[in-house]
């Protein structure tokens, strides 16, 4: 135990036999330890020279006493803790100039740039199949590497407990097609939601990288995107991403049962829900009709047969209502 202030064992072992005798000879000694009285001799010099035997006198077979450990154990006890606290104090900046180091090295690779929209549409896959909590999308119109349909990675990562949750663009949802699109990854999980505009196309995975394009629209060369690692940078785009959240529109399946929660008791049906959730994303009656295969005139009425049971008169009344109702 004593070893770390300079005292071996066998060192330790001799004092404490001295101690508990208080008086002996070194014979006794030798016997008491069953060692040579070589050794026992020449540990009683090591110990002279740290001040727990008293000096040889006239008679070196005299008896001997120990000395109080306290003084000369206590002085190496505190050139120990000296020592420690230059070493804890080294440690500490060889700790710093080591993170320093590390810095600079990840800055360097804290962003990787994927080119060409293969390259764009595997990693974006790789970065899915390998998801373990969440992935979160900004979705924008005229994707650059990777259709809604195309991504049926999504639908395996659903499958096995990976939450899924999306902000679409309302000019997408014009796209033919594209409304049926995000009620099939509702219905198999995914979380939608819809604004008026997006301030980039967007993909965080498991809150560890994100892939963002590094130009704002498709240009006329090979798309160009960033894969970012944990940083300031991705909690940035992590903050961005729930701020758009909290203020987008929630996206129903035409297939989820929907409950009046105001009491009225009126459940919508399926393309009542699907008129709601693009008249609630501000898509125009235009294209409302498109999507839903019917005409303007029809949109007009089966809206404002919906702002009568709703008990409005006009049209933000109605998105209000319908989402107090939970109709959405």
């Amino acid at each position: 135990m004593l070893d770390v202030i300079g005292l071996t064992p066998d060192e330790e072992r001799l004092y404490r036999c001295l101690v508990q005798l208080t008086t002996a000879r070194v014979g006794e000694l030798a016997e008491r330890l069953g060692r040579p009285r070589a050794d026992i001799l020449a540990q009683l010099d090591t110990l002279r020279g740290k001040g727990l035997v008293p000096p040889v006198g006239p008679d070196p077979d005299a008896p001997l006493r120990p000395l109080a450990p306290d003084v000369p154990l206590g002085e190496a006890l505190l050139r120990r803790q000296e020592a420690l606290e230059s070493a804890r104090a080294a440690v500490t900046q060889l700790t710093e100039e080591y993170r320093a180091g590390m810095r600079r090295h990840d800055a360097a690779h804290l962003v990787e740039v994927v080119t060409g929209a293969r390259a764009l549409r595997e990693r974006l896959r790789d970065l899915q199949n390998g998801a373990r909590s969440e992935v979160l999308w900004f979705c924008r119109a005229n994707p650059l590497a990777m259709a809604g349909q195309e991504n049926v990675e999504e639908f395996d990562a659903l499958a096995r407990g990976v939450r899924y949750r999306a902000i679409y663009e309302r000019e997408m949802l014009l796209e033919p097609g594209a409304l049926a699109d995000v009620e099939q990854g509702v219905r198999a999980g995914e979380q939608a939601r819809v604004l008026d505009r997006l301030p980039v196309r967007l993909a965080i995975v498991d809150g560890r990288t994100a892939v963002c394009p590094l130009v704002p629209e498709r240009g006329s060369g090979e798309p160009t995107a960033a894969v970012i690692g944990r940083s300031q940078l991705l909690d940035a785009l992590l903050a961005l991403f729930e701020s758009h959240w909290l203020m987008a529109t929630p996206v129903s399946s035409s297939a989820a049962p929907v409950e009046d929660r105001a009491g009225g008791g009126y459940r919508p049906d399926a393309e009542e829900v699907r008129l709601l959730s693009l008249f609630v994303a501000g898509v125009p009656d235009k294209s409302i009709a498109s999507q839903l295969g019917v005409s303007r005139r029809t949109v007009q009425r089966r809206l404002a047969d919906l702002m009568t049971v709703a008990g409005v008169d006009t049209r933000p009344g109605l998105a209000y209502q319908a989402a107090r109702r939970g109709w959405l």
